[in-house]
């Protein structure tokens, strides 16, 4: 069962609904669905506006919109390897060497769809098992939060409960969690070649289905409920 995130959302203030990618069977339960261009570039984040009203974004391995979201999303390539890392290294900076972006290739594993149907948008309650992970879009102040909540169970010697890893707006979505079963979360967001269609002060949360159950799950002994967090939300009220 589903999770209910809205003692969460309430307390952090947050009001841009929650993004789930599925891995589904069947893109139907999804409607209404939006779908790249064929044969044309189109960046996942493009569709932001879209989630926002609603729609879901509906992705295969034959029509995924751009050559990240396919190789991260749905296990396709549409390029060769040493293409790839010309781009990356050589066309835009990203690593500081071809060597070292070819280890980063060669180590990252996309994710593999299960069922061929990749739909990222609105959380459906009916279709959680389905579901790989949750995207909050967040202010800084929230991100704070959800981090401090992310942290809230975890203990040392376990595993990160928060990474921030190098890699696509895409990839952050699910294709650098290295186990989707433990409780982690991904700061998202932080590619500046998708960053263009979020709002400039907005950044990305990505969780797993037991970090989302770990988050929703924080009562009225967190700090959620305590004074550093309303200090907070006065101080920002105050200077609006």
């Amino acid at each position: 069962m589903q999770p209910d995130p809205s003692r969460l959302l309430e307390k952090l203030g947050i009001t841009i609904p929650l993004i789930g990618l599925y891995d589904a069977p069947d893109a139907g339960p999804f409607e209404p669905l939006v779908q790249p261009e064929p044969r044309k570039h189109t960046c996942v984040f493009a569709f932001y506006q879209d989630w926002l009203k609603g729609k879901t974004l509906h992705i295969t391995d034959r029509n995924y919109g751009c050559a990240g979201g396919g190789r991260w999303l749905c296990g396709a390539s549409s390029r060769a390897e040493e293409d790839l890392i010309t781009f990356l290294v050589d066309g835009e900076g990203l690593k500081a060497s071809r060597e070292l972006m070819e280890r980063w290739i060669d180590y990252r594993k996309p994710h593999h769809p299960e069922h061929g149907h990749v739909c990222i948008g609105p959380l459906r309650e009916s279709q959680f098992e389905y579901l790989k992970s949750i995207t909050f879009f967040i202010t800084p102040d929230q991100l704070g939060a959800l981090s401090l909540g992310a942290n809230y169970d975890s203990a040392p010697g376990e595993i990160p409960p928060v990474i921030v890893p190098f890699g696509s707006g895409c990839s952050q979505l699910v294709g650098l969690f290295e186990d989707l079963d433990a409780p982690q979360a991904v700061i998202g967001a932080t590619d500046i070649a998708m960053r263009q269609h979020i709002p400039p002060d907005i950044l990305a949360f990505t969780v797993t289905k037991a970090m989302f159950r770990r988050l929703c799950e924080l009562d009225e002994r967190s700090f959620l409920y305590k004074p550093f967090w309303k200090n907070l939300r006065k101080t920002r009220e105050r200077s609006e």
